[in-house]
């Protein structure tokens, strides 16, 4: 998420109440998770098993719990709970808003787009040219859809990440400040949910067609010419590449590539990354053939024992 305008080191600290190494004028332009931070962004981190990564990474402000060495060309906030801190910047940048209208006068809607009866297009949404948004589908704030794309009934577009850090009073939400981004032609079934991204995008890449009630977690990017079949379950954090092939009831755990043109045969369970150009099936998900040769070897095993 990059700000309105470019912001000082100090300012950033005010508005959280932190203290910081660094110049009062480092230029702070936004914030992100690790996974996608660029010059420029805050990442924050909160434990040590994690600091050498957060230090490392092209971030050039981190948000951290304890001082530690200032790498050069990067600068510090101190915070002794940067999650909650983190989530101060969020709702000081991107905080909720409640909209005009079921249809927020904020919304561009472009030229031949037809949206149905019960649908919610929320603050700051970009619709396309000629897209069907078919009745009660919710896109949530800060959307961005492209053109020719067809959304069914019932799906939610740009709901909050699944994010939670346990305290002993219970859970507490990592706000999401990012957008879900459709690109052209796009096709989404019924009864779908798409996640924004905590901080950047959830990208639907063009020409990918997604059935009924498929589940996308936050800041999954997928590419272009994707089929995903009813009832696929995907974490957060994932990659998937163009032309890939996913059958009905397939879960992802989060943070995986699975690489452009694999097919993955319906209830696999993916708890890896998987190269591109193959057919994958089981728990976990491993070539088909492989899977298909280890079952027929089980099921000969009582044959085996009798002898």
């Amino acid at each position: 998420m990059k700000f309105p305008k470019v912001h000082s080191l100090k300012e950033i600290a005010e508005i959280i109440g932190s203290e910081y190494v660094g110049d009062d004028n480092f230029p702070v332009h936004g914030m992100n998770e690790i996974h996608v931070v660029e010059p420029g962004d805050i990442v924050f981190v909160d434990h040590p098993k994690y600091y050498d990564k957060a230090l490392q990474s092209a971030a050039t402000i981190v948000l951290i719990n304890k001082k530690v060495d200032c790498p050069q060309g990067k600068a510090l906030l101190i915070s002794d709970d940067p999650f909650r801190d983190f989530n101060k910047l969020t709702r000081n940048f991107r905080p909720f808003q409640s909209s005009d209208a079921a249809i927020s006068l904020s919304a561009q809607i472009g030229e031949g787009t037809i949206i149905q009866p019960n649908a919610f297009v929320g603050n700051n949404v970009t619709i396309g040219k000629n897209c069907v948004i078919h009745a009660n589908v919710s896109i949530y704030d800060n959307t961005v859809i492209g053109n020719n794309v067809i959304i069914h009934s019932g799906t939610v577009i740009g709901a909050d990440a699944f994010y939670y850090k346990k305290r002993a009073e219970g859970f507490d939400q990592l706000l999401s400040g990012g957008r879900v981004v459709i690109k052209d032609n796009v096709g989404i079934g019924a009864a779908c949910t798409i996640d924004k991204g905590v901080s950047g995008d959830t990208t639907i890449g063009e020409g990918t067609k997604i059935d009924n009630q498929v589940h996308v977690g936050h800041d999954t990017v997928i590419g272009k010419k994707c089929l995903i079949a009813s009832q696929t379950g995907l974490a957060g954090c994932i990659i998937i590449e163009d032309e890939v092939t996913i059958w009905g009831q397939v879960g992802m755990a989060s943070g995986l590539t699975i690489g452009a043109k694999a097919v993955l045969l319906a209830q696999s369970g993916v708890s890896k990354s998987l190269e591109g150009g193959k057919v994958y099936w089981g728990t976990p998900a491993q070539e088909a053939r492989t899977t298909m040769k280890q079952m027929a070897l089980v099921r000969r095993l009582p044959e085996i024992f009798e002898k």
